[in-house]
């Protein structure tokens, strides 16, 4: 019995000896500090929405169908996923703009011709001008598509 008490006198001991150091240096070792939580705000282009703006290219005006053709869809994002993603992402910024809602900023022409014509665009269209410079001055490489191929694209942004 006595042997139990002298060793739940050390137990009790040792756990009263752990926790509060009074050396400096350990405090600060162990010393909590308060994680702040950064605020994220979403970024605001700087380049003005203009719907009548359709660019400079073979494409003057362009329309769509009311209803989604989901097999040119399909297709434009194989096209998407092929050419585009290594500079735009569907829903955030990367090194150009985010597709998602492209159509709330900038006329179906517009993004049309910027796909096929990148290049004129570049160095004469007064928002692709904007943008070019919101965006460090890289450019958009001419990944020389096809009007079909643009078509298909400009009905995958429609989905997104």
């Amino acid at each position: 019995m006595k042997i139990f008490k002298s060793f739940s006198l050390v137990i009790v001991l040792l756990f009263m000896s752990c926790g509060n150091s009074t050396k400096p240096e350990e405090k600060s070792i162990y010393k909590r500090t308060k994680v702040e939580k950064k605020q994220v705000t979403k970024a605001t282009s700087a380049t003005p929405i203009d719907l009548e703006n359709n660019g400079i290219g073979p494409v003057s005006s362009y329309s769509f169908d009311k209803e989604i053709d989901t097999e040119l869809a399909s297709q434009g994002k194989q096209i998407f996923d092929a050419k585009c993603t290594a500079c735009h992402n569907v829903n955030r910024r990367l090194i150009g703009p985010p597709m998602k809602g492209i159509y709330d900023r900038r006329n179906p022409a517009w993004v049309m011709n910027i796909m096929l014509n990148p290049d004129q665009m570049l160095k004469e269209d007064p928002i692709a001008i904007a943008l070019l410079k919101e965006y460090n001055n890289i450019i958009m490489i001419n990944q020389n598509l096809t009007i079909d191929e643009a078509k298909k694209l400009a009905e995958y942004f429609r989905t997104l």
